[in-house]
């Protein structure tokens, strides 16, 4: 019989890992307490690499720091606050429908219930679960590429996409983990656990991983 994946001992062990490390930029953006700004990000760093979508998201905010604010921007002012950010224009057009939404809807204020954030146009399930973690404090479950991959490679789910890994943590992950596990996992996924030849050489969960679907290391 398989042993259980010792997922409180990883977690530990990651935290450790992952210290002087940047800090995915949804996240130093979050440190405000603002749920819109979260939500921004989020759609800013979309295939975006995080030294883009801090600098962006920030340009961005600077300018409109409302859904309200953000309607009244030209596409073209939009477009050049969040640019290089990859597909900036169809984001920006993402970002004119979405506040609209907000203020047409929600009073202009980011709903803080998955249901309700789900609703949005333009908002997938990892982004309403990141925005309510780091932008209203609640718990939920974020599962990004990096999440799933990792998850699946210690053998702690064995699920075939991200929204699937998230149903199976729901049911498996300790609670106590649901908030920082997105941000924990995608550090060490960006820097230590990457998707092609990762670092199991010098990582301190080489002994308890087993390294599923593993074709070549470091």
């Amino acid at each position: 019989m398989q042993k259980e994946f010792p997922i409180s001992q990883a977690l530990t062990k990651v935290k450790k890992a992952v210290r002087g490390f940047r800090t995915p930029s949804v996240t130093v953006i979050s440190q405000k307490n603002d749920p819109f700004a979260v939500l921004v990000s989020c759609i800013i760093s979309l295939r975006t690499r995080d030294e883009v979508t801090e600098p962006a998201s920030a340009r961005l905010l600077k300018l409109a720091k409302s859904p309200a604010q953000l309607i009244k921007l030209s596409k073209s002012k939009i477009e050049k606050a969040i640019y290089p950010a990859a597909f900036y224009r169809n984001k920006t057009q993402s970002l004119k429908e979405l506040c609209k939404d907000l203020v047409d809807n929600f009073e202009g204020k980011v709903p803080d219930k998955l249901e309700e954030l789900l609703k949005l146009k333009g908002v997938g399930r990892k982004t309403a679960n990141l925005t309510l973690i780091l932008g209203h404090n609640k718990p939920g479950i974020c599962v990004d590429i990096h999440v799933h991959r990792i998850s699946n490679r210690w053998g702690y789910v064995k699920t075939k996409s991200p929204d699937e890994s998230e149903m199976v943590l729901r049911e498996k992950l300790p609670r106590r983990y649901w908030k920082g596990y997105n941000d924990l996992l995608v550090t060490f996924g960006q820097n230590i656990c990457k998707p092609v030849s990762p670092f199991c050489g010098s990582c301190s969960l080489a002994e308890i991983c087993p390294k599923t679907g593993v074709t070549s290391r470091r």
